[in-house]
């Protein structure tokens, strides 16, 4: 592993980017591969491979994991870092574990080795805290057919505002607001979502506006394995970004560290058209780059008095970011089931590394994949949306900032 250095802190020299126009160019375009994954030489590297990517090169014909040179890209704005030190002495955990008190902006923990800590540590990685983008999913059949779904979505993260002072910890840490544009029978669905800090005492609270009936409805029982908004059935809601919710459900437990290959610095994804990245059984594999990174390595297993999709839970999470690059999900029977992945790109001018692709695979053979929060053709983001404010996700102004 390559020492960390500091990362892309800003435009790389030689690079022409405007960020109003243009997704982040990919810095590393003479990196050549250093050697290809498949089915029959796996063996080879099963030191370094997940189990979930084991079973992916059994099961899905055709797929392939081409490495690349490892680059520890990744890093956050000066003004985080120094929150990440104020944060080791500063910031604890309460409520059982439920809640973080005190801190803001950077990584809450630090210096740990604990399983809860290293959720939070992901949970309240930094993020622009006002930030909008336009977006696809796609919900591909095990036949290869699909549908897309085009979105527009906005998110104000309260733990990354520096305004806020958190005495104790604050209610919400993050409203968001998804609106829907295509196809067209779902066009004009707008969810509002309001994500508490506090835990399970205070679980998300979802609104959702239907032009059908032009009304705004609270929606109940939003929360751990509910079906995931726009994924087709293949995700829950708290699998978006590899994990979003409450941890009550699970005992946590820490595997350890080790290095091993995740999806990393994407661009070529990015640059990819749609239409070519999307295959039958899984992301066109040439379009993919995988990478030697050390990750931390975290077990969840459900709780005997509760209830779950997913029993058993193994989440690889970056050193670097804290962001889950890889997941698998086990069924009641214990039988690998699905596999998460996270691709990243350094959003150099900010500078913060964020998803351009997550991807669900089925490993039971039943229903496909799912690829999320595609940019693809899109417009690039808007990592400073000053508009934004806590009055744009109050339930009355649902249908405002929806399309831009």
């Amino acid at each position: 592993m390559p020492a960390w250095t500091g990362g892309l802190s800003g435009v790389p020299e030689g690079i022409t980017f405007d960020p109003k126009t243009q997704h982040p160019p990919n810095p590393f375009p003479d990196d050549k591969i250093k050697y290809t994954i498949t089915s029959k030489n796996m063996a080879d590297y099963d030191a370094l491979l997940t189990d979930g990517h084991k079973a992916m090169l059994k099961r899905v014909p055709g797929f392939k994991m081409n490495v690349y040179q490892s680059r520890r890209s990744c890093t956050v704005p000066k003004f985080v870092q120094e929150a990440t030190k104020r944060n080791a002495t500063t910031v604890e955990l309460a409520t059982d574990g439920a809640r973080v008190a005190g801190g803001n902006m950077g990584t809450p923990f630090p210096i740990t080795p604990s399983a809860t800590q290293l959720m939070w540590n992901h949970r309240l990685r930094y993020v622009p805290t006002r930030m909008m983008r336009y977006s696809r999913n796609v919900p591909v059949k095990a036949d290869g057919s699909y549908e897309m779904i085009s979105l527009f979505q906005s998110q104000l993260s309260q733990w990354s505002d520096s305004a806020i002072e958190r005495n104790g910890g604050a209610d919400l840490y993050v409203f968001r607001k998804d609106t829907l544009l295509a196809p067209p029978a779902l066009a004009g669905v707008v969810d509002l979502v309001h994500e508490p800090i506090s835990g399970p005492t205070a679980l998300r609270k979802l609104w959702q506006y239907s032009p059908g009936t032009r009304r705004v409805r609270r929606v109940p029982d939003i929360s751990y394995d509910s079906p995931g908004s726009s994924s087709g059935g293949m995700s829950t809601v708290d699998s978006l970004n590899g994990f979003d919710g409450p941890l009550d459900r699970y005992d946590w437990s820490t595997v350890g560290r080790r290095v091993s290959l995740m999806p990393y610095n994407s661009y070529m994804l990015v640059s990819t058209k749609l239409e070519a990245l999307i295959g039958r059984g899984s992301l066109n594999p040439d379009s993919l780059r995988y990478e030697s990174h050390r990750v931390w390595v975290v077990e969840a297993k459900l709780r005997a008095d509760q209830k779950h999709a997913y029993h058993r839970r193994v989440l690889h999470l970056d050193e670097d970011t804290y962001a889950i690059l890889a997941a698998e999900l086990y069924d009641g029977r214990g039988r690998l089931w699905r596999l998460q992945e996270t691709h990243t790109i350094n959003f150099y001018h900010v500078p913060v590394c964020l998803p351009v692709v997550e991807t669900v695979y089925d490993l039971q053979g039943k229903s496909g994949y799912l690829a999320s929060s595609l940019i693809n053709d899109e417009r690039p983001l808007d990592v400073d949306a000053q508009a934004l404010n806590p009055a744009s996700y109050a339930p009355e102004a649902i249908r405002s900032f929806t399309i831009r």
